[in-house]
């Protein structure tokens, strides 16, 4: 018997939208990546190239931009005059310091409201959660209060405990719902067989690793890119990347080069993390999503 061959007719509207969705998808590329790849070429560019102006009927000005001799002295200039390379060492250990603590002490926050019951649960689990609500300006002046009478301002200890207040609440948030998707029996069968509830605990987190490795870098991404806290809390001994990078804008003078290598320093990074985990970044977002 021979086989029929089905034929797809396309309407015109779905070819429409077909087309409208590859257009979006063209002008969205270049709306993002046109911004970043300027900002790559111009560090390596002199001030002179880097505002050359196109010539008479260049309308596009594609030549001049890639006509340049390429140079490294503006990432020579931030870490050997500006001392960008402890502004990073601050960043990582603020941004990683924040992240690890949050996991941990979120973690055992979910595990428990997840796992035992007890009178006002969802009452307590609202309020934790409603502390993340509140936006950062609004709690910053009495936040810098309390950091001062401590004397944690300007201080790694306090810009790290300042990100672990806005992201504990969020790990709570999120590492509840990943708890709840792991069967309980699992952590019977634990304690059946003699393991304590610690136990228990330490038995299911590689059923829970993917969420809570997408946590660590969401936490990670959240300090790393911060401004405010680094500016106020942070200030002076504790200064991060976006601070430093800021100051590069002054009143006499603004260092375009330096502006655009340290934009470079800033973002590379977080773009190769978010690369080299992607698939896990997907998966452990996605894995509280539907409850069983």
């Amino acid at each position: 018997m021979a086989s029929r061959e089905v034929v797809h007719y396309e309407t015109p509207i779905t070819k429409a939208l077909r087309w409208f969705s590859v257009a979006f998808i063209i002008v969205y590329l270049i709306w993002t990546l046109l911004p970043i790849l300027v900002m790559f070429a111009s560090s390596f560019k002199d001030l002179l190239e880097a505002f050359k102006i196109p010539a008479v009927g260049d309308w596009a000005g594609i030549g001049v931009f890639f006509e340049f001799t390429p140079t490294l002295k503006h990432y020579n200039d931030l870490f050997a005059n500006l001392n960008f390379s402890s502004y990073i060492l601050n960043s990582l250990v603020a941004a990683g310091g924040s992240a690890v603590i949050s996991v941990v002490l979120g973690s055992m926050a979910a595990y428990s409201l997840s796992r035992i019951s007890f009178k006002g649960k969802n009452d307590l689990f609202f309020w934790i959660i409603s502390t993340r609500m509140a936006p950062a300006v609004a709690v910053m002046v009495p936040l810098y209060s309390i950091f001062r009478s401590l004397d944690l301002v300007g201080t790694l200890p306090g810009l790290i405990l300042a990100y672990t207040t806005f992201n504990l609440p969020f790990a709570i948030w999120i590492l509840k719902g990943f708890f709840d998707n792991v069967p309980y029996a699992i952590e019977e069968a634990q304690m059946v067989d003699g393991a304590t509830r610690p136990q228990a605990l330490m038995a299911i987190l590689p059923l829970v690793a993917p969420g809570i490795g997408a946590f660590i870098v969401l936490c990670i991404l959240f300090a790393w890119n911060d401004f405010l806290f680094a500016a106020i809390i942070g200030s002076g001994g504790a200064k991060t990347l976006p601070v430093a990078t800021r100051e590069l804008v002054q009143p006499q003078n603004i260092q375009w080069g330096s502006i655009m290598a340290a934009g470079v320093v800033t973002t590379v990074p977080m773009m190769l993390l978010g690369l080299v985990i992607r698939k896990y970044l997907v998966t452990g977002l996605t894995m509280g999503a539907v409850k069983e």
